[in-house]
């Protein structure tokens, strides 16, 4: 028995998510056919993290458990071949059998992408939001302080019955800028549903003045989503690395 950890990135436009649903198309599905037809055995792989519908990958991990003598090489090779182009296998190696995509999990990273015009981009209307205005860097940059380190986000939480704790601790929050485009990237130990979202959101109202910098300490205190801003919308969002 093998365990092989393999990195993947995927285009999430035209997937529900990526945890298997029934009746709905999703890159765990589209993950397991292609690999079971090339390992020749029937698998379930598990994934580092759930994805929304919409939402994108630069990098996610996943670890399959195989009988297969297959080369690393041969399995990219050959799962890329089977796959649609909105799905690429970047690598793969043989790991420890206890080895464990989500659990193993250390931290992650998201950006997420505005595109700050009047027009919108029609290069890319699915991978970036469409924010219709400028943009206020400093003033987003001077709320995303408040939000570093360890805190209690039940306010950036959509829903937070199915976790034991709403603390997470976030390690950094940059906010770049290129013209039209910004980029928000965000490092930390994990994240609650919708949390990248919902900040995403906040730093928007920032910029319109809805929600005042120096408010951000007192939202983390309410622990009350009502207290937060806006959920941005899921296709200007990216997993963007994983750390083990």
């Amino acid at each position: 028995m093998r365990n092989l950890k393999v990195l993947t990135a995927y285009r999430g436009t035209n997937y529900h998510g990526f945890q298997r649903q029934n009746n709905a198309l999703t890159v765990q599905a589209v993950l397991e056919k292609a690999v079971s037809k090339v390992l020749n055995e029937s698998v379930t792989i598990i994934g580092c993290s759930r994805t929304d519908t919409g939402v994108h990958a630069n990098e996610f991990c996943f670890n399959v458990k195989t009988e297969s003598n297959i080369r690393n090489i041969g399995f990219c090779r050959g799962v890329n071949g089977e796959l649609p182009d909105d799905i690429s296998i970047l690598s793969c190696e043989d790991v420890p059998l206890d080895f464990h995509a989500r659990y193993d999990c250390k931290g992650k990273e998201y950006i997420y992408k505005m595109h700050c015009s009047e027009s919108k981009d029609p290069f890319g209307t699915d991978l970036a939001y469409h924010y219709r205005r400028k943009f206020d860097i400093e003033a987003a940059r001077k709320a995303a302080v408040h939000l570093v380190g360890t805190h209690d986000f039940a306010s950036f939480c959509a829903d937070c019955t199915s976790v034991s704790t709403t603390v997470r601790t976030i390690y950094s929050l940059e906010i770049e800028n290129s013209g039209t485009s910004v980029i928000v990237l965000v490092k930390g130990d994990g994240f609650l549903y919708n949390m990248i979202r919902i900040i995403a959101g906040t730093l928007m109202d920032v910029s319109e003045g809805r929600i005042s910098p120096d408010d951000i300490p007192a939202i983390l205190e309410a622990k009350d989503r009502l207290k937060a801003g806006r959920t941005a919308m899921a296709h200007g969002l990216y997993l963007n690395k994983v750390y083990y």
